[in-house]
């Protein structure tokens, strides 16, 4: 039929009454994986990692985080998709800088000066591994309220 299917599982269950258990982490695996992993078809509930954690968070906690991270104004930054895609691509290579030039096509001083303008509009600079990861944990989040947004 050639169409997109998404899998999730949850744990390797031994006894039968596990078996509703390991349904619902089957269950969670692919809500998880639409907010967080769009682009895997196949989800484990063992992988989710921080996905689950933050998917499991109040609203309320979501939009005191992002207000601590950005301030009351979240910067426009976030729906830029060049901004967006050279952050992902810099975050897949583990903030290395020349590689990250060489796969996006661009000149170092280039990744380095879009870099900047990310630290000046976020407060963020993403090339220090402690803002980074707050920079992507707040990007979770982020999606994650706007997946609730969406659903209701």
């Amino acid at each position: 039929a050639m169409i997109r299917v998404r899998v999730g599982y949850g744990n390797v269950v031994t006894q039968l009454p596990e078996i509703a258990e390991s349904y619902q982490e089957a269950r969670m695996a692919l809500e998880v994986g639409r907010v967080f992993y769009a682009k895997y078809d196949t989800i484990s509930y063992g992988k989710l990692g921080i996905g689950r954690l933050i998917y499991q968070l109040p609203m309320s906690l979501c939009n005191m985080f992002i207000k601590e991270v950005f301030g009351e104004k979240v910067p426009d930054i976030l729906e830029d998709e060049e901004a967006m895609s050279t952050i992902n691509k810099f975050f897949e290579n583990n903030l290395n800088i020349s590689e990250t030039a060489r796969q996006l096509y661009v000149h170092r001083n280039t990744l380095v000066y879009r870099l900047e303008k990310i630290q000046r509009k976020t407060g963020l600079d993403v090339r220090v591994f402690e803002d980074a990861l707050t920079f992507k944990i707040a990007l979770m989040v982020a999606d994650h309220m706007k997946f609730i947004e969406n659903r209701k």
